[in-house]
């Protein structure tokens, strides 16, 4: 009889601790407030590849990546590149005109593609960044048990998640923007001239209200 009561108590003790393990399964336990969940900005290249003379490119190859620029969505962040085995610069400026009607520049080094330039070629790299949160959002936690008093698995999917929808270029959350600064202090330096050349709203005395009807 002792022996059944004692593997009836092993056999409760082990149910029970079952259930605490399974009921502390899934908490969090990120007990930072630095959140895992960060933007992630990847990179693709695109490639055109258009024929050339020692003129530059024909008008119907200025066609040609003109309409492929237009059907790329060229726009603010992208980069674009020139692979020419020749170094053209009549080849440089066609090219140059073309996308600077997008308000891109063109960039200096080509990125390493697949494949070959063919002998009277040049390629157009076109190199688009996009960024997001991978893993978002985040419901895995299944028991609304913290001990740890750690954020939640979806902490940050919100904040960054729009970070990395809003960002205009992506490459910035990489790399930042670099300058010398003169712009950022001509324009804040208008915004303080503005406020203190404004007269104080108290030199025009008080305003007499009638009691009339």
């Amino acid at each position: 009889m002792p022996i059944a009561i004692n593997r009836k108590l092993a056999g409760a003790l082990a149910l029970s601790l079952g259930l605490a393990l399974g009921a502390c399964g899934g908490m969090p336990t990120n007990r930072s407030l630095e959140s895992v969940k960060q933007p992630v900005v990847e990179r693709t290249n695109y490639t055109f590849d258009v024929r050339a003379n020692q003129g530059g490119l024909a008008i119907s190859e200025q066609k040609r990546l003109a309409d492929w620029f237009e059907a790329m969505d060229l726009r603010y962040g992208d980069r674009v590149a020139i692979d020419d085995p020749m170094a053209s610069g009549a080849t440089r400026e066609a090219i140059s005109k073309l996308a600077g009607r997008h308000g891109i520049l063109i960039s200096d080094g080509a990125p390493v593609t697949a494949g070959y330039v063919d002998p009277g070629n040049v390629r157009v790299v076109l190199t688009r960044s996009t960024a997001s949160v991978p893993g978002c959002p985040d419901w895995s936690a299944k028991s609304d048990m913290n001990y740890a008093n750690a954020t939640s698995p979806g902490y940050g999917c919100a904040i960054n998640g729009n970070l990395a929808s809003m960002v205009a270029n992506p490459e910035d959350l990489v790399t930042g923007q670099k300058g010398t600064g003169q712009t950022v202090v001509t324009t804040s330096s208008k915004a303080i001239g503005s406020y203190r050349e404004q007269a104080p709203t108290g030199e025009g005395g008080l305003k007499e209200n009638g009691t009339g009807g």
